[in-house]
């Protein structure tokens, strides 16, 4: 028999969503890896993208390497990432285009 006077107590437990947390501190450069077919102004798209996320987007440190094949193209780009609002726009902006095959 409980006394109706008796409390139960519960504790609230704070569960970070990691979908919420980031490892990355704001802002600092990030590597992006695009790949895709090679093919006339793939490049071009990628960076074009890369300047509409960040306006300060240097073109110049863009890294090419081609498949072994030669048929595609890996192209890394480094952003200034100011938060992860933006780096999630810029994947999906990068995976939506049709030239892209995958974006790390």
């Amino acid at each position: 028999m409980t006394d109706t006077n008796d409390k139960i107590e519960t504790a609230t437990v704070h569960v970070p969503d990691p979908r919420k947390e980031s490892l990355i501190e704001y802002p600092s450069q990030f590597p992006i890896k695009v790949m895709g077919v090679k093919a006339d102004g793939f490049v071009h798209a990628i960076t074009q993208i890369a300047e509409r996320f960040d306006p300060a987007f240097d073109a110049t440190t863009v890294e090419l390497r081609d498949s072994k094949a030669g048929n595609y193209l890996g192209v890394t780009i480094t952003v200034t990432a100011t938060s992860r609002e933006q780096l999630d726009d810029l994947y999906r902006a990068l995976s939506a285009h049709p030239m892209v095959k995958v974006v790390l």
